[in-house]
């Protein structure tokens, strides 16, 4: 399989899935319920940006096997598999915030190859294939020169079940803020690792991400220079990435559980 090919269709599918999120986006039809609970969300157009991506993954890969925080996993098991969020910033999304995007990730014997992210509203496409760098809109990106938290910006979230589980989180925020220049909280996980990848971030963590909120944009930091690492593993998927020195900075800072 030529991963050139992949990655075209990935970055035509994953435009047109932002357009489906355009044509939702601060209207009337969102449709807006819950899953675990008031703080994880679905809308229609998760739903309908999801059956755009599958339909085209299954008509023109058939054999591939497919990942996605809709519809889970199918029942596949070929080389190549599509982990794919449909919009990743639901909550973003869903209050009218222009930061959400669409994120396709392409794992070939179970290794991450092409990572494609796309922000819609701001018309931010993110790309990478392995051995090939880091690209936003055509331009090669990569991370910034920061070496000291005094001096950067780093970005974090919080876990949907925050309320009921202690574990959330706000142990490690209280222990890096005040080292920081700025902490952000973008609220897409796909964009906070694709914005370490350009420099607009230096560092960034999360803990209980999935693989659809982190496949592609893991890809994209690595290609763009930056570093990553898995932190703990009682928490689905909590990582910590950015420029190599701040990813050393952050990680012996962050809680690996109990």
């Amino acid at each position: 399989m030529n991963y050139s090919s992949l990655l075209l269709d990935a970055m035509s599918w994953a435009r047109e899935a932002g357009a489906v999120h355009m044509r939702y986006f601060r209207g009337n039809e969102l449709d807006i319920r819950s899953k675990l609970n008031d703080s994880d969300v679905v809308t229609a157009a998760d739903k309908a940006a999801e059956k755009v991506l599958i339909d085209h993954i299954r008509e023109a890969y058939p054999d591939h096997s497919i990942l996605s925080e809709e519809s889970g996993a199918d029942q596949h098991a070929g080389d190549y598999r599509w982990v794919i969020d449909p919009l990743d910033g639901t909550t973003n999304f869903s209050q009218g915030l222009p930061l959400f995007s669409v994120s396709i990730g392409i794992e070939h014997n179970g290794e991450t190859v092409v990572g494609v992210v796309f922000a819609p509203y701001l018309n931010e496409l993110f790309h990478a294939v392995r051995g090939e760098g880091a690209w936003l809109n055509g331009e090669p990106v990569s991370v910034s020169g920061k070496t000291t938290l005094e001096q950067s910006v780093v970005a974090t979230g919080f876990p949907v079940d925050k309320l009921e589980n202690p574990d959330n989180n706000l142990d490690n925020v209280a222990r890096v803020m005040p080292l920081v220049r700025g902490m952000r909280r973008l609220g897409s996980a796909a964009i906070d690792l694709c914005y370490v990848a350009a420099g607009f971030l230096d560092g960034y963590w999360e803990l209980n991400l999935h693989a659809w909120d982190a496949s592609a944009g893991l890809l994209i930091v690595e290609e763009a220079g930056g570093s990553y690492t898995h932190f703990r593993f009682d928490r689905n998927i909590s990582v910590v990435a950015g420029t190599p020195a701040i990813h050393d900075l952050l990680l012996p800072m962050l809680s690996t559980g109990r």
